[in-house]
């Protein structure tokens, strides 16, 4: 198994002893009275509607394994057809706690569409960790933490009818139990990083072509047991210059100095091209930035780069995690530290981040909030001023995991490891705070000729389709996807989308044309 994570001193009660290898133990906060609740509520923006879709594990075999999964460690993803994937960390058909891939219906029924360990000696892989990604290609593409023809994990292809292809088998030497999702870059192959082997046992970063060709690109810690570069990254972005950027959970430093007690090896930051030079940017997170950077980069349109650490801080309490900024050049600043509010009303442990097209970012807590530290979903602007959205109460959910997904209608949803109205197995869920309708484009940049799928919500009869406001040829059109191609004279910009009614849908992301 890969390496364990940061824990803090206090221990989660029962449910957090499924958590995988990459979940952080967090502390319990003491029961809050109703002074605390009143206060939480003060600070929670009331306009909010929260849904639970899903309780894993409604569903049960003889042997008691949880039919339709449990413990999902997952970021959904909107498929063309407007349904959502995702995939369970454990549970399934195959007579042990291997991992599904599920697909969940607008109206929130959940339907298993793949149950790994189908193969002998689990060689599909098992324990499904990161997330799906939508590829180009209309398949989606993925990695379990585990199994695989030498039990290190695999990446797969899998379709929206749950046909699956495993596509590479990690064997330790080219890297070991990846934890993070796959992204797809604009050259049209895969990169991503694995937790733990690479040619020093402490993670690697990779590039897997469609068909499954995998070239190690960097392997972390080459520099002795400190692990000066790094140890254990957490996946990568490709920013707007086309390199990729990320972090690394542990590791770094210098030699020379110890600038970083308390904490020792707090992470790093590095940009690598894709032949794989590495730069490092952040010899090593230090107070009151944070440590153990625990998320992928977001990179806002100002050029710099977003994301949380899961301990550290400024303030009086400190190891609860932040949110920072950092510059392309590594230039970091802490712009807002959890568990400032009274009985960590605002949660601590924040994860993955997203950003969305208010300009606003979003995410949850693992821990805190104002319900004995089962975790928040949280709204946070560029300048650090948050909002907490919801407080998770147990049945709807504990510990949530992943980022959260915007899909298309402008409704949050996301994943719970723990808690449900079943125990302690997970949850789906939905939260609209007010945001409208938008498209989005697969892939965000391309040349004239290109063929672009638009993803989006009412899409049937759509009567136009723009690229910086040159007309292009819609070729289909359904109420969840339009297939079209970039037009001959388009420019950089915004893409938009005149429906039926009359309203124009625009893309929050700007599509690049080369």
């Amino acid at each position: 198994m890969s390496r364990t994570r940061f824990q803090e001193v206090t221990a989660l009660p029962a449910p957090s002893a499924h958590l995988s290898s990459r979940e952080k133990t967090g502390s319990l906060r003491a029961v809050l009275m109703l002074l605390l609740l009143v206060a939480a509520a003060a600070a929670t923006s009331p306009a909010q509607t929260f849904k639970t879709l899903h309780s894993f594990c409604s569903v049960t075999s003889s042997a008691g394994y949880c039919l339709d999964g449990q413990n999902p460690s997952t970021t959904l993803v909107q498929g063309a057809n407007g349904y959502l994937y995702g995939t369970t960390f454990y549970g399934g058909s195959n007579n042990g706690n291997y991992g599904t891939v599920f697909k969940l219906a607008p109206g929130g029924k959940l339907t298993t569409i793949y149950n790994f360990c189908s193969l002998a000696s689990c060689a599909d892989g098992t324990n499904p960790q990161g997330g799906l990604v939508l590829a180009t290609n209309g398949s989606f593409y993925g990695v379990t933490n585990q199994g695989g023809v030498f039990g290190y994990g695999t990446v797969f292809k899998i379709t929206a009818a749950g046909k699956l292809t495993t596509l590479h088998s990690f064997d330790n030497t080219d890297g070991a139990y990846p934890e993070v999702g796959l992204i797809q870059a604009t050259n049209g192959n895969f990169y991503g990083t694995t937790n733990g082997g690479g040619a020093y046992g402490a993670g690697a970063a990779f590039e897997v072509t469609a068909s499954g060709t995998l070239t190690t690109l960097y392997s972390f810690c080459d520099n002795g047991s400190s692990c000066f570069t790094g140890d254990s990254p957490n996946g990568l972005t490709q920013a707007a210059d086309g390199n990729f950027y990320g972090t690394n959970y542990s590791g770094g430093g210098s030699p020379n100095t110890n600038d970083c007690s308390p904490y020792s090896g707090g992470g790093t930051a590095f940009q690598l091209t894709s032949s794989g030079t590495l730069t490092m940017l952040v010899q090593e997170f230090c107070e009151p930035n944070g440590v153990y950077p625990n998320s992928a980069l977001v990179q806002a349109a100002s050029g710099n780069f977003y994301g949380t650490s899961a301990a550290g801080g400024d303030g009086s309490n400190t190891g609860s995690g932040t949110f920072y900024e950092m510059t392309p050049t590594g230039s970091l600043t802490s712009l807002y530290s959890f568990c400032l509010q009274t009985g960590c009303a605002d949660g601590s442990n924040p994860q993955a981040l997203i950003l969305a097209p208010d300009g606003n970012f979003y995410g949850t807590t693992k821990f805190g909030g104002a319900n004995s530290g089962t975790g928040t979903a949280f709204e946070i602007t560029s300048t650090g001023q948050p909002t907490t959205l919801h407080t998770f109460t147990g049945t709807d959910g504990i510990n949530p995991s992943g980022a959260l997904l915007l899909d298309t209608s402008g409704t949050f949803y996301g994943t719970t490891w723990s808690g449900g109205k079943n125990g302690s197995y997970g949850t789906v869920f939905s939260l609209a705070t007010g945001l409208g309708a938008f498209v989005e484009t697969i892939p965000t940049s391309g040349k004239a000729g290109t063929k672009v799928t638009i993803l989006g919500t009412n899409l049937k009869g759509a009567t136009a389709v723009r690229f910086n406001g040159t007309a292009a040829t819609i070729k289909v059109a359904s109420g969840s996807d339009i297939t079209t191609t970039v037009p001959i004279g388009a420019t950089s910009g915004t893409v938009t989308v005149t429906t039926l009614s009359g309203t124009t849908l625009s893309s929050s992301v700007a599509f690049q044309v080369p």
